[in-house]
């Protein structure tokens, strides 16, 4: 299964909770029942430092979502420790409906993310994000930008960092199947995947047609 993007509630781009009323009454008028909460990369523009202190005012408000994402971060955030990370994903997800990871190139990485979950009782259902067809160039930029550090080194490790910039280097299809692999094998599979298409819109969807072509869904 993919999942589609709802509305992207960035925390510290609110200024007050009255912002946020605002806000939640506009999506609500336009009949929008999503909605996915994350800290966000920009300064902060009032009360609202990460994701969960977003979400427990929502909470306060009573929001009308009927479901509502978080981040899960599978290798780790460059700017957060990781106990700082836990701590906050065990209190965001008192508010969540579903997870939708952090992009990572490791299939089995995210596997032992997922598990772990579980073991601290955390039972959302986890949507992998991952890259579409984008141009090996492109991800490279962004994969740098949004400090895939961990994911980085993987490259190297698996295949050396020049052949990721080969076409070829990174092949969408090869990483869904080995997600679909592994969450075939276990107890407590992946719900989905959440494509980042990075604009490359109808390419994304030409690739997600062949996909469900060749394993036989269509």
């Amino acid at each position: 299964m993919v999942s589609t993007s709802p509305p992207h509630l960035a925390a510290r781009q609110f200024a007050d909770e009255d912002h946020v009323a605002q806000v939640i009454g506009r999506l609500k008028a336009a009949g929008v029942a999503r909605a996915f909460v994350i800290g966000g990369d920009g300064p902060v523009e009032g009360p609202f430092a990460d994701a969960a202190s977003l979400l427990r005012v929502m909470n306060l408000i009573g929001h009308s979502f009927d479901d509502v994402g978080i981040g899960g971060y599978p290798e780790g955030h460059a700017g957060i420790p990781a106990d700082q990370l836990a701590a906050a994903m065990q209190e965001k997800s008192r508010y969540a409906t579903r997870i939708v990871t952090h992009i990572c190139f490791d299939a089995k990485a995210t596997a032992r993310w997922a598990a772990d979950l579980r073991t601290r009782g955390i039972t959302q259902p986890v949507y992998v994000g991952m890259p579409g067809p984008v141009h090996r160039t492109k991800l490279m930029r962004i994969s740098a930008s949004i400090g895939l550090g961990q994911s980085a080194r993987f490259l190297r490790k698996q295949n050396g960092l020049w052949r990721f910039l080969l076409p070829g280097g990174y092949n969408p299809s090869r990483l869904a199947r080995q997600l679909g692999a592994i969450s075939a094998r276990s107890a407590e599979p992946f719900q989905g995947l959440h494509i980042f298409t990075f604009n490359e819109i109808e390419e994304t969807e030409k690739w997600r047609r062949r996909l469900r072509t060749q394993a036989g869904l269509d």
